[in-house]
Order: C-alpha cells, then sequence, then structure tokens
C-alpha cells in the first residue's frame, strides 16, 4: 500500500515521497527578479526533504503580476537568477516546479503587510487588469477591462515565452494557476465570466482559454516532462464553478497531456462561506482522482504526517501539497519519517541531528 514516503514516478521524474512544497507567494521581487529571498525560502524545503518544490505564482507578464512584488518569467533577465535556485534545489536531491501565472482581475494590488488594497492604474506601481469580463472581485475595486481576442492571443504567447523560459531555467515541472480567482479561474467560472463569445457561456466555451494555453505551453514544454493544473474545484458560490465541473474539466485534461491536478477551492468570490477545518479540501481531490483517473494532489490545513500519510494511504490523493505547514516548519519531511517510523536521508551537514 502506498505511504506518505512510496517513491511516484511521473512521467520523466520520480519523486523519492508524496511531500510537495504549495506555490506561497513571497511578494519579494523587484521586477519580477527572484533574490537571496527566494533562494533560502525554496532551498531550505529542498534541505528539509521535499521531493518536489513549487515556486510561488510567477508571472507570465507585468500586467499578470497580483502585486509589484511579485516573482515573474516575463524576461529573458529572469532566466539567470532562477537557474541558480534551481540548480541549488537539484544538489539536494529535490524536483522543482514553477506555477506560471496571470492575476487577471486580482492584479496590481499593494503588499500584504502594507493592506493589500488595489492600486488604480496611473498611481505609482499600479496598472490597469484585464479578465474575461469587466467585473470587479470586490464593487470597491476598479472593474478591469475585458480582454478582446487579441488579449487573449496575447496571454496566450506570455504564457509559451514563460514555459520556454522556465525550461532554460532548470525547472522540471510547470504548473498552470487555474485556481483563486486569477485570469484562468475567471474564465472557467461562470460567476466571473460573461462572456457571449467562444470563451463564454457553456462549460465547453469557458474551459477553451485553459485548453489553448495548454497548447501554446506544449509547443515548447517537453512531452516527457510533467505538467500541473492548479484548480479551485469549487467556488463554494450557488451558480459558479462546482466539483463536477472539475471532475469533467479533469477528463478533459487527463487526454491533453496533463499529470496532475492540484485541487484548491475558493477566490473567486469574495463573500463565499467556506467551511475551512482540517483536511477540508481533501475530499475535492479524492472525487477528482477517482472519477476521473488523473493523479491528484491534496491540500488545505494538511498539517500532522499521520493525516498526511492516510491521506495517501487511502487513495484520496496522489500528493500531498502543503504551504502553511512547510512554512512552520521547512524539515516536515524529516520530522514525518520520525513520527512515522520511515527511513529518510538527511543532508550530510544535519545528520548529527538526526533522531
Amino acid at each position: 500500500m502506498p505511504n506518505l514516503f512510496s517513491p511516484i514516478k511521473i512521467k520523466n521524474i520520480e519523486l523519492k515521497n508524496r511531500m510537495v512544497v504549495s506555490p506561497m507567494c513571497e511578494y519579494s521581487s523587484v521586477d519580477g527578479f527572484a533574490n537571496d529571498w527566494h533562494l533560502v525560502h525554496l532551498g531550505s524545503r529542498a534541505v528539509g526533504g521535499a521531493a518536489l518544490i513549487i515556486t510561488e505564482a510567477t508571472a507570465v507578464s507585468t500586467e499578470g503580476r497580483i502585486s509589484y512584488g511579485d516573482l515573474g518569467i516575463y524576461k529573458d533577465e529572469h532566466i539567470e537568477n532562477l537557474k541558480r535556485i534551481t540548480d541549488f534545489v537539484h544538489q539536494h536531491g529535490a524536483y522543482i516546479g514553477t506555477q506560471l501565472a496571470h492575476a487577471g482581475r486580482k492584479a496590481s494590488h499593494d503588499l500584504p503587510w502594507n493592506g493589500g488594497k488595489q492600486i488604480p492604474a496611473g498611481q505609482p506601481n499600479g496598472w490597469q487588469s484585464v479578465a474575461p469580463s469587466a467585473l470587479a472581485f470586490i464593487d470597491a475595486e476598479i472593474a478591469p477591462t475585458a480582454l478582446d481576442k487579441a488579449g487573449i492571443e496575447k496571454i496566450k504567447a506570455d504564457f509559451k515565452a514563460a514555459a520556454k523560459r522556465a525550461l532554460a531555467a532548470g525547472f522540471d515541472v510547470i504548473e498552470l494557476h487555474g485556481a483563486h480567482g486569477y485570469l484562468i479561474h475567471e474564465f472557467l467560472s461562470p460567476l466571473s465570466n460573461h462572456r457571449t463569445d467562444e470563451y463564454g457561456g457553456p462549460f465547453e466555451n469557458r474551459i477553451r482559454f485553459l485548453l489553448e494555453v495548454i497548447e501554446s505551453v506544449q509547443e515548447v514544454w517537453p512531452k516527457e516532462n510533467p505538467l500541473f493544473v492548479r484548480i479551485s474545484a469549487t467556488d463554494w458560490t450557488e451558480g459558479g464553478w462546482t466539483a463536477d465541473d472539475s471532475v469533467a474539466l479533469a477528463k478533459v485534461l487527463i487526454n491533453k497531456g496533463v499529470d496532475l491536478i492540484d485541487c484548491s477551492t475558493g477566490g473567486n468570490v469574495a463573500t463565499a462561506k467556506i467551511p475551512v477545518k482540517p483536511g477540508y479540501q481533501v475530499e475535492f481531490a479524492e472525487k477528482v482522482k477517482k472519477e476521473s483517473g488523473i493523479l491528484t494532489g491534496a491540500v488545505g490545513m494538511i498539517t500532522e504526517p499521520k493525516q498526511a500519510d492516510e491521506i495517501i494511504q487511502e487513495g484520496e490523493a496522489d500528493l500531498i501539497i502543503m504551504a502553511r505547514e512547510f512554512l512552520r516548519d521547512p524539515h516536515f519531511p524529516l520530522r514525518a519519517a520520525h513520527v512515522l517510523g520511515q527511513e529518510t536521508k538527511w543532508p550530510v551537514q544535519y545528520e548529527r541531528a538526526k533522531w
């Protein structure tokens, strides 16, 4: 029976365990450049025993950033600093992925510790956001500009160029960010997509943008390299995207060369009532996995080794993708091995501390 420390092969990589560092925005870049903070933040999780580390949402264009502090991969000059990080992660026995992202209507905001409010276009560090439809995330914000066909084509080209840079930077995995109310999710959900053209209306039209982004990325991303998609499996709101929609999408994606769906929820409706509790999103990873056959990653208040191990043993998901627990404990996999009675390799520099 698989457990938290079972290896798993996904295309041309074999993860040494099922623990993955989830994308976590650090808002610590200047003009999208990775720096020493990102090296230490991501590198320490490789030292701590994670099998795969995924960068924070990494913007494919300047206007696709959530904030002016976002990590970016929208110009060739970004590659060198990212390559330094991927090299370090590889040296310490882990794989590394990048989450390619466009913030859509949730772009152009201040840093969270400065209040996180929208910065209007024309003000310092602000720009005009774009979205499928001219609908603001919250009423107090300036509405985005609805994308025309040329705008959609530009964003597809931005994703393709970003994927090419990701390959040059040494990333092993690409994850497309289709969750949390950002641009791809905005196209998927009928609550944020009111278009009347081929990108709006029925399910088949609303998933079109994501499918075209995938096709654009696959023009430069090798077929043997893993491709993940993160989704919000439900909007938690009447009339929105549902778990059944997620299963239907998964059945399409598994035939389009997508290897795994990272199953989060919410983020597209400011007033959504989300029943947060330990493991509250695992049921969606289980549903998508069992009803579509695609690999899934479970996220959401997974904090204990035994909890994570049971999710894998019960077949509810294939990977455990953790964020806050990895912030609290960069060496969670080393601790988990001790708690679960599993043998795992420690960095030689740390062996004197091994339990």
